[in-house]
């Protein structure tokens, strides 16, 4: 199931993408209130942005712009809005996304060929182990998308891994959805209770919301402890409730692919210029065919690199890198440039770590301090000094380590009303 445009040559890519791009912009022109005043405020005549490079005359929009302005993005009645999303807050305020109809429709036909794109089938069975209610578009979007690629889905959510291994025990699913390091307490209830997991139906795994990859697209510490336990095929797919498309890694696990008749990607730097190729700079999207609350040059505040080589699997789209980072979570300890996915990736390595949670702070000196909070069963000094040492061997720098009871660190990682864990937490 690859979209024609997708084998297409790079200039007819283009082009649709261009024509695309125009509608698009005719259609917020006319029933977007925000971005109709911004054209007015800013002087843009959107009759003559016809092109990509033409994109660069057009401001970007912040997250802080849609916190400030939700309702002006909403382009369409309310009468027509459908189904209501809330991103998770990752950079302040949970923003609010209404879809219409034909959004829905969208965004089953983005997943269906995010899925088909890392091998899923029609008739596969499919086991959806992320939550589908608490407004998070994610589990809705997995299910509408297997529903419209003609897998068949067992809905068991998230957490409970007695659960999980009662349904692919019974339902024999050849492909979970799940975040990656549950996999790895999937794994441990399975060694306690004698289950032959490598003898499973599972043969593959597609990942969300943490890194599978290293910027060289080697396995991460956290994939290569789950493959070397469990010999499964993992795949990463990245998404974001404000883009409503997916990037999802194909067989060859080089980059999660774009549907370019869905999205339009750009890498900026810091001056909101397009980066030079193969450098690094903030992911930022032009959504396609959204009704309800279309994005134009929307800043994700996710750092990555773009890669337009040709793809052993056919397909002519760039794809989208492992994410680096956020760009509001870069940290300089010691004269070193940091990003959380890295810290967590590092501590994985270690087994006596069950928990952590990573907490940025400004010291007395008006510098980032970084204390990591870890549960542990082995609250020893020399365990203390081994993740020190770790850190100052793969980053140079060693951050202070403090253990806490596994009752506190959940209280932590679990704050009332959250879709995911908290490991990450800002107080600079």
């Amino acid at each position: 199931m690859i979209p024609e445009i997708e084998k297409a040559p790079l200039g007819e890519i283009k082009q649709l993408q261009e024509k695309r791009l125009i509608e698009q912009l005719a259609y917020l022109q006319q029933h977007s209130p925000y971005y109709r005043q911004m054209f007015e405020r800013e002087g843009i005549d959107v009759s003559e942005i016809k092109t990509i490079e033409d994109l660069q005359k057009i401001p970007v929009t912040e997250k802080n712009d849609l916190q400030q302005f939700n309702d002006d993005f909403y382009s369409v009645p309310m009468n027509q809005i459908i189904d209501y999303a809330t991103t998770s807050g990752t950079l302040g305020n949970p923003v609010t996304f209404g879809l219409t109809d034909k959004d829905l429709d969208r965004l089953a036909y983005n997943e269906a060929i995010s899925f088909a794109c890392a091998g899923i089938k029609k008739g596969d069975v499919v086991q959806l182990m992320t939550t589908m209610d608490r407004r998070f578009m994610a589990g809705l979007a997995y299910f509408l998308g297997l529903r419209k690629l003609g897998a068949g889905i067992i809905r068991v959510g998230a957490g409970i891994p007695e659960l999980q291994w009662d349904s692919i025990l019974k339902y024999n699913p050849k492909y979970l959805i799940a975040v990656p390091s549950f996999l790895l307490k999937l794994i441990e209830y399975a060694e306690k209770n004698d289950i032959d997991y490598k003898a499973s139906s599972v043969k593959g795994v597609i990942c969300i919301g943490e890194s599978l990859r290293t910027q060289d697209f080697e396995e991460s510490l956290l994939a290569a402890k789950i493959t070397k336990k469990w010999p499964v095929k993992l795949f990463s797919t990245y998404a974001s409730t404000e883009m409503s498309t997916a990037f999802t890694e194909c067989e060859a696990q080089h980059g999660g692919h774009e549907h370019p008749e869905l999205i339009i990607t750009e890498v900026l730097d810091d001056n909101n210029q397009p980066v030079v190729e193969g450098e690094a700079g903030e992911l930022t999207i032009t959504t396609l065919g959204v009704e309800g609350v279309p994005l134009l040059r929307f800043k994700t505040g996710d750092i990555v690199r773009l890669h337009k080589e040709p793809c052993s699997c056919g397909r002519n789209t760039l794809r989208v890198g492992p994410v680096i980072g956020r760009k509001q979570h870069m940290i300089k300890y010691k004269g070193t440039t940091l990003y959380p996915p890295v810290m967590h990736d590092l501590l994985t390595y270690f087994e006596e770590v069950h928990s952590h949670v990573i907490e940025i702070s400004t010291n007395d000196l008006g510098t980032d301090e970084i204390l990591i909070k870890i549960a542990t069963n082995d609250p020893t000094k020399e365990l203390l000094a081994r993740i020190k040492d770790h850190f100052r061997a793969k980053l140079r720098v060693a951050p202070k380590v403090e253990v806490v009871p596994m009752t506190e660190l959940k209280k932590i990682l679990f704050p009332p009303m959250s879709r995911k864990p908290v490991t990450f937490i800002d107080k600079r």
